[in-house]
């Protein structure tokens, strides 16, 4: 359980077996450092004096007044209160800045090239030097809104730690397993898993190879599990498969780094002691990570392709009821069993805002030009679909029982807000693929009124005498 961070720890660093977990979402959890026997106080939150000289903390995630089953709390028993720091001071490099209004709108269909990763031979960059704002909507001072950022680094984050006055990380690693340290204990993440920091809680990050990856940062509240309606109680991601660090606290001596995003902007504060100082701590407001691989998919088994929504792992709901702030939904290998159907996305324009990140493999609806490590956004009602060689060999395939995505995960993270770029998202980060537009330019008439549709009716026909359009 104890971490350290000495000569040894790029050698120790992804050693799953150190590494214990609390299983559940939104759970009331309790958990104390084996060290520390009883440190957890008993039958109340603030003592007069807690075991071991600790003092209590409390991290509000909602208002005090919440109902109890939106409230969202956590009680932490530390060596010193996180106000032990000094003054905080504006951080005035880096990308990862809420300027998106700074930038002419843009209602084109978008796509990047994968993000660069930095060069070790020209310099360290960790992950809080290696974050950049894409693109985002609202205003976190109204805690309505959301951004999404991209981090890129190639070193661990030395006596330095991050988090967010602004809202919940939803972090999607692309490339390269993460040591993420917070002040409930430690999480190991790996591509084709995802993590949440939520506001206020403060977390490191250390690397032992060159990563990537995306993150969704919503002002609104926090995220939850989609109502599952008529699915029934079980579907989509599990309760269970949903995993909270154990306390595990570091007592160190040292000049530590403190960084606040707040308004949209960085900040610095120095102390001499390591953050991570947690003894023991309970409640239901926790950092969390999902293995992609365990989503049960809810598909169709007899004809046209189902929305997305289908897909959601976490929502992060409006005021609207139905409309989300921001959705976070996989497009996981399954498998592909529609009759009579056009398979894949059907063509679409949407009230709401998508962007797409692919985390490894080809994605169906665009084999070429879409890769791991880049990203597409398709605004509110911008037309998009898949490009003109999908459509032709969809239209024409023989339509049996077949596995698809098998190798690959892409996701989307889809808002109601309209989203606006950045300018490193549109120009400094020099990666906006200026032929996007051209993937679809293949597309032709295939109207003849004087020929007769050989489709049958839906359902009328099993899947063995299904005929398709021949163009």
């Amino acid at each position: 359980m104890l971490w350290s961070r000495d000569s040894m720890l790029e050698q120790t660093i992804m050693e799953e077996t150190e590494l214990q977990y609390l299983s559940g979402f939104g759970n009331e959890f309790a958990s104390e450092d084996p060290r520390c026997p009883g440190s957890l106080p008993k039958g109340q939150n603030n003592p007069q004096k807690c075991p071991y000289g600790l003092y209590a903390e409390q991290l509000s995630g909602t208002a005090f007044t919440a109902p109890r089953v939106h409230n969202r709390r956590s009680w932490l028993y530390r060596i010193r209160p996180s106000a032990v720091h000094s003054a905080f001071k504006s951080l005035e490099n880096g990308n990862m800045r809420d300027d998106w209004n700074s930038w002419p709108p843009d209602p084109n269909q978008l796509r990047w090239h994968p993000f660069t990763i930095p060069d070790a031979s020209k310099g360290e960059v960790d992950f809080s030097q290696g974050l950049n704002t894409l693109c985002g909507a609202g205003d976190s001072r109204t805690r309505n809104g959301l951004s999404i950022h991209i981090y890129a680094c190639n070193a661990s984050m030395k006596d330095k730690c991050m988090y967010s006055s602004d809202g919940d990380f939803l972090i999607v690693p692309q490339q390269g397993t993460l040591l993420v340290l917070t002040e409930f204990g430690k999480m190991q993440v790996k591509p084709n898993e995802i993590f949440v920091i939520q506001q206020g809680m403060r977390f490191s990050v250390q690397v032992s190879e060159p990563s990537r990856g995306y993150i969704l940062e919503v002002y609104n509240g926090h995220f939850a599990l989609p109502d599952l309606g008529p699915i029934g109680a079980n579907g989509l991601a599990n309760p269970r498969d949903f995993l909270t660090p154990v306390a595990c606290y570091e007592e160190r001596m040292c000049n530590y780094t403190i960084i606040n995003k707040f308004q949209g902007r960085m900040f610095v504060a120095e102390q001499d002691h390591s953050p991570f100082d947690v003894v023991a701590w309970h409640g239901n407001y926790t950092p969390y990570k999902y293995d992609l691989d365990n989503f049960m998919v809810i598909n169709v088994v007899a004809f046209d392709h189902a929305d997305p929504s289908i897909f959601t792992v976490l929502t992060c709901q409006s005021s609207k009821p139905g409309v989300a702030i921001a959705d976070f939904v996989i497009f996981p290998p399954r498998w592909s069993v529609q009759e009579h159907t056009f398979r894949p996305p059907y063509y679409h324009r949407n009230c709401m805002s998508e962007f797409m990140g692919l985390i490894k493999g080809k994605y169906e609806a665009k084999e070429e030009g879409f890769r791991p490590g880049g990203g597409t956004l398709h605004s509110m009602m911008t037309p998009h679909g898949p490009d003109a060689d999908c459509f032709q060999k969809a239209s024409n395939a023989d339509l049996k029982a077949e596995r698809i995505a098998d190798g690959t995960m892409a996701f989307m993270f889809e808002s109601s807000l309209s989203l606006a770029l950045t300018e490193w998202g549109n120009k400094t980060c020099l990666r906006v693929d200026e032929d996007y537009f051209k993937c679809w330019q293949g597309l032709k008439s295939n109207f003849n009124p004087d020929e007769k549709p050989q489709l049958s009716e839906a359902g009328s026909q099993s899947s063995s005498t299904v005929k398709t359009f021949t163009f």
